[in-house]
């Protein structure tokens, strides 16, 4: 298939891309690799942390003393960093690849790679939003049992 979409040679009833449009998303896609690349050095800091927090709260006498620190062991402190880690990377590997692909797509003059990177975009924005709504989710049974334990008292 030509590149007839992002060169503005195109059929009548084809929409395309305009300059503005193209430099907008071209902005877009450089801003996007930034932040992306920052966010894997931060994930790898975290990962990092993960098994120094570990370490350091394993290394803690009156932790293991105290019950209510109990269940708090460094392993579990490294599991739960680990996870936090693996929940960022996701939506910034989507970012990343969406801005590679655009970059790429403008480059090239190529709508397939535009459309790819799109689907990186929308993948994006469709982790964020059903992360949200398991947040809310979960705020939402938190006040349930919060006013039944209220009303137990």
């Amino acid at each position: 298939m030509e590149s007839e979409i992002l060169d503005g040679n195109y059929a009548s009833n084809q929409t395309g891309l305009s300059d503005a449009a193209k430099g907008f998303l071209g902005e877009t896609a450089k801003w996007a690799k930034f932040i992306a690349i920052v966010n894997f050095v931060f994930i790898g800091f975290m990962v990092l942390g993960s098994f120094s927090a570990g370490a350091i709260f394993s290394s803690m006498p009156e932790m293991s003393d105290n019950p209510a620190f109990a269940m708090l062991s460094g392993g579990m402190i490294a599991a739960v960093y680990l996870i936090f880690s693996l929940i960022w990377f996701i939506p910034t590997l989507y970012s990343y690849q969406f801005a590679t692909k655009t970059q790429r797509a403008l480059k090239l003059n190529d709508e397939p790679i535009l459309t790819e990177a799109f689907g990186k975009l929308k993948s994006h924005y469709k982790f964020w939003g059903i992360f949200m709504a398991i947040i809310v989710g979960f705020y939402a049974l938190m006040i349930v049992f919060g006013i039944f334990g209220a009303m137990m008292m």
